[in-house]
């Protein structure tokens, strides 16, 4: 697990500059501080910021290159199967030198090319410079757990694992995307492939990028497929499979050379994790975990509850309001706004971990796989209610109380009441957004709102929904949160917070193979009548007690209502109504005075929205004025 970073001129004859490179390393080091590498071929600069766990000999360092030094990679992730094609490697006559997976994927590309990412079992981000071709090759895994970022200069592209490394290049500009700033309000995070940079983009999952007499090309080389239907296999049949893939899921992910744990929320998906653990390893497990003060979020007793079954030696932390005071860090490792508040208990778990482990398993990846959001069934309702019935039941949902805490049934009941006369996307857009593009019309200084008329949030959720073929609404459900929530979201937070601190994280619900499997699973093998996740139920319940198979999912979130009705009331009102804030000119104060008003007084829950706000604030003045003074 690494950080990488480099810059090709476009001009052949230019000098590459070795101390960008460096710096570019450097703004890296969290990701790998172990070792640093910089190779610099004429036009071509290659950086490498190490984190050793397979091979933590020298003989591992990077940048690295095939037997004659044509061919350079530098790379970040991990290649479970690369044992084996290593194997396949030396019997065409390939010459090794470490025992590290970056070298195999050095010689798989002379054999291969762009072909060899087919071949990559794992989660991986690396670029490839071909000496003799000229030629820049970049790949990003399948589903997107590690980054990658680029961007055109008028001299010469470059790339980095995050944003900040990029901003070393003083010829990239640090103006905002409005269009992306305006996505960021409705999902929580900026979909890519734009990122909050006019400058800057994200290479998309599953995709790879070729930079060659100075054009770019882009190409997705893998796509998740839900048909056809396993449909000719019984139920038990199907429990057993699954029980296999995912137990070859785990099992590869437990190769390492240097200690090892696993996050525990004590949720159905880590704790599955832990449990296929304990059967593969031969001793104890050491688990972590993060909790509240708040009941209504604290996970810590069934998380306690599983260590204690499995015999793991567990460690726990309770994060309190205070913990905001690493919201700047937070700020300048993301790059861009991020307003998913469940980066903070996730950047603190990270860092309990790395106290004792450098690689630590998790359950990320099995609720977009196996349908465990509430939403899924609720969007399968939705499509059920005769067209008639729409209207009447709209206006229901105006005589129910607006004052409701954010997951209490009937504030939930009034958002799929409200709903249910739009069209799929739309409406899938309504359970998941901050603000609507209602309540966003109301928010924006007119001025801004007249720049950004023509950008439409839901467009994206209207692609990611139509790009997949398969005939069932649950399963192009699926595929679009595998497309935009998933890699933007949940896999950016925690491959941010986790590399943060010098940590590892693995998912083996995230193993391609075990989403190709579970695509292809009947719908009454994840959504059960409303059991959500129902094979890895069935799989798991000689294993795991039913407190932890069915209590209802809680989600690592965070007491935002109250800390903004107490320990930050003040604080947001400072950041959101001081004259820094107005300068920006994308929001009406008195809309934002609106917002804090109804929240303080209870008579409606904005506090999710009043984060995604202060967090914007807090990004200008990080990352796009430098400053110090925070007004925190």
């Amino acid at each position: 697990m690494c950080g990488i970073c480099g810059k090709i001129y476009f001009d052949r004859q230019r000098t590459q500059d070795r101390a960008l490179i460096e710096s570019m390393c450097a703004a890296l080091r969290h990701r790998g501080p172990d070792d640093s590498g910089v190779h610099v071929a004429g036009r071509a600069g290659l950086g490498h910021r190490r984190l050793s766990i397979i091979d933590l000999s020298p003989a591992g360092h990077q940048p690295m290159c095939n037997e004659d030094g044509s061919v350079w990679v530098v790379y970040n992730g991990e290649i479970y199967n690369f044992p084996e094609l290593r194997t396949e490697l030396q019997a065409r006559g390939h010459i090794f030198r470490s025992t590290t997976d970056t070298e195999v994927i050095v010689h798989l590309y002379e054999d291969m090319g762009p072909e060899c990412v087919g071949r990559l079992r794992g989660m991986f981000a690396f670029a490839v410079w071909d000496e003799r071709a000229q030629e820049l090759f970049c790949a990003r895994d399948r589903v997107g757990k590690k980054p990658l970022v680029y961007a055109e200069t008028g001299d010469g592209f470059v790339f980095a694992s995050e944003i900040r490394a990029l901003l070393q290049d003083a010829s990239i500009s640090r103006d905002v995307n409005i269009e992306a700033l305006h996505h960021y309000l409705t999902y929580q995070y900026v979909p890519g492939p734009q990122t909050i940079f006019k400058q800057i983009y994200k290479l998309p999952p599953a995709h790879t990028l070729t930079l060659k007499n100075g054009r770019v090309s882009i190409r997705r080389y893998w796509d998740l497929n839900y048909e056809p239907k396993a449909d000719e296999a019984d139920e038990d049949e199907l429990i057993e499979r699954f029980r296999a893939v995912f137990q070859e899921a785990v099992r590869i992910r437990l190769r390492s050379d240097v200690p090892l744990g696993a996050f525990l929320s004590g949720g159905l998906d880590s704790s599955a994790v832990v449990a296929q653990m304990s059967a593969l390893m031969d001793r104890p497990i050491k688990t972590f975990a993060i909790g509240f003060e708040d009941q209504d979020f604290n996970e810590l007793p069934y998380a306690h509850r599983v260590a204690g079954l499995f015999g793991c030696e567990h460690t726990e932390y309770v994060v309190k309001p205070e913990a905001l005071r690493v919201l700047p860090d937070i700020i300048r490792h993301y790059g861009e706004p991020y307003a998913d508040p469940s980066c903070v208990p996730t950047w603190y778990v990270a860092e309990l971990t790395r106290r004792h482990v450098t690689v630590a398993l998790n359950g990320d990846g099995g609720d977009e796989s196996f349908a465990g959001y509430e939403r899924y069934y609720a969007n399968m309702m939705a499509a059920r209610v005769p067209g008639c019935a729409c209207a009447p039941l709209r206006a229901l949902a105006r005589f129910l109380p607006h004052r409701q805490a954010r997951w209490s049934p009937l504030r939930r009941a009034k958002r799929f009441l409200s709903g249910l006369h739009a069209d799929p996307a739309r409406r899938y857009v309504g359970w998941l957004c901050y603000f609507t593009e209602e309540m966003k019309r109301d928010l924006y200084d007119p001025a801004f709102a007249q720049a950004i008329s023509s950008c439409d949030s839901v467009r994206l959720m209207a692609e990611a929904l139509q790009r997949c073929r398969a005939p069932s609404l649950l399963d192009r459900t699926l595929a679009a949160d595998v497309a935009l929530y998933l890699p933007y979201d949940l896999l950016a937070k925690v491959d941010i917070a986790s590399m943060a601190h010098a940590l590892e994280a693995r998912s083996p619900f995230l193993d391609h193979e075990l989403m190709e499997f579970a695509a292809r699973l009947p719908a009454r093998m994840k959504l059960r009548g409303s059991m959500s996740k129902y094979c890895v139920k069935k799989a798991f319940e000689k294993k795991l007690p039913p407190e932890i198979l069915h209590r209802k999912k809680m989600g690592f979130g965070v007491p935002l209502q109250r800390w903004f009705r107490e320990d930050l009331r003040q604080p947001a009102h400072d950041v959101l109504l001081d004259s820094r804030t107005a300068s920006r000119g994308y929001f009406r104060r008195a809309a934002i005075e609106r917002l804090l008003r109804e929240h303080m007084q209870g008579s409606a829950d904005h506090s999710y929205r009043l984060w995604a706000l202060v967090y914007l604030e807090l990004w200008h003045r990080v990352i796009v004025d430098e400053s110090d003074v925070l007004g925190i």
